[in-house]
């Protein structure tokens, strides 16, 4: 059953292809990749799935689902498929879409009498504003019992940890004065943002190892000769606990009203991004990897055990969930980058996308007709949730 799996992956390849490539060659992002949603909903209507569209807020995000009688799993299939702002598919999200709607249609197509209910959600803007985040405080996904993605990669493995990040924009605001005439009027914005960056170089020496803690300076403070009424900076905390690091978090609330008590200034805190750690599921790797073996994908390695920020973290800590990675550039290869960039419309690229297909549809086939497998799969989730927050 698995090779009429496969093969009805490969009947489509054509339009896969198709679509990767216009995906690639009109690349959209924040929310706004409009001909990408269309060019995907369309064809999932046209393969008999139910689309709504313009969901948990976003016009681009969609639900779309297709029900093999009644109970059985719901599995979810979620996609990406936004740009990077002014470098284009240097992430490889082009190809994101094409797979799982691969993977989707194979499945309809060979459903029988094992009841299933299977839901492709579309998921934008995941490099700019982490819309899986939103969406899952707005009930997206919650109704599946697990999910899967894929993701172009240097080499094709899975993941068991990822880093949950916090990060805040923090706007200082003092008084403007001339610094050689009338230094005594001012009051430095400046010297409170500096004093925040020294005071998370001292919070270093307090937090648990695996804690990150990055800051920059997002605008420029003006003339020397002038006290800068205005400074603003980013932070971003990150750890591989999210219990952690909400400790670490006010913290660093602390930091910066403390920050502003010394230079005398006022101060704003604005939360960006809020990714969760993943709960890793180690049994729905494995699954992904054996499919990928079977489909003959490039270059299987072990897991990485550790990695950055996602908003599909936020997804893994409320449902069972994995992602597989195919390799289509060479080892080494960092994503958003020219050489990833350049690789999108390549021959390994198009080959991506069916083993990627095909890893998430034998998955999902396993899933569905092995008896007892899904429990088993939530039972570990359960378990590592207790290890892992």
């Amino acid at each position: 059953m698995k090779e009429v799996l496969f093969q009805k992956i490969e009947a489509q390849k054509e339009r896969l292809w198709e679509m990767a490539d216009f995906i690639f060659d009109h690349p959209e992002y924040e929310g706004k990749e409009y001909q990408a949603a269309d060019l995907l909903t369309s064809y999932l209507e046209q393969n008999g799935f139910q689309v709504e569209r313009g969901i948990a807020g976003y016009e681009t995000a969609f639900r779309a689902v297709y029900e093999n009688g009644t109970g059985g799993p719901s599995i979810g299939i979620l996609c990406e498929y936004d740009a990077l702002k002014g470098m284009g598919h240097a992430c490889g999200h082009h190809m994101q879409g094409p797979a799982c709607l691969g993977a989707a249609v194979a499945l309809k197509e060979l459903a029988g009498e094992a009841p299933f209910k299977l839901t492709v959600y579309g998921t934008p803007a995941e490099e700019t504003l982490g819309a899986k985040c939103d969406m899952v405080k707005k009930g997206c996904f919650l109704e599946l019992d697990a999910a899967f993605m894929m993701h172009g990669s240097p080499t094709t493995c899975t993941d068991v940890k990822c880093l949950a990040d916090r990060s805040f924009e923090v706007v200082f605001h003092g008084k403007g004065a001339h610094a050689a005439l009338a230094p005594e009027k001012g009051k430095s914005a400046l010297d409170g943002l500096l004093i925040a960056f020294n005071g998370i170089e001292f919070l270093r020496e307090h937090v648990p190892d695996d804690t990150r803690m990055h800051y920059t300076m997002t605008e420029l403070p003006g003339p020397a000769n002038i006290v800068p009424a205005r400074a603003v900076g980013k932070f971003s905390l990150r750890s591989f606990s999210r219990t952690n690091l909400e400790l670490v978090v006010e913290r660093f609330y602390d930091i910066v009203k403390g920050a502003a008590l010394i230079a005398g200034v006022e101060y704003e805190i604005h939360p960006k991004s809020d990714f969760y750690n993943k709960i890793p599921v180690l049994k729905l790797n494995r699954l992904l990897m054996e499919n990928a073996e079977l489909a003959g994908a490039p270059r299987l390695s072990p897991p990485r055990e550790r990695t950055g920020s996602t908003d599909f973290g936020n997804v893994m800590y409320e449902i069972p969930g994995s992602c597989i990675r195919v390799a289509f550039v060479p080892e080494g290869t960092a994503s958003h980058s020219q050489e990833f960039l350049d690789a999108g419309k390549s021959q390994a690229a198009r080959d991506c996308v069916l083993y990627g297909a095909k890893s998430i549809a034998g998955a999902c086939w396993d899933l569905i007709g092995t008896p007892g497998l899904m429990e088993e799969v939530k039972r570990e989730f359960a378990e590592n949730k207790k290890k892992f927050k």
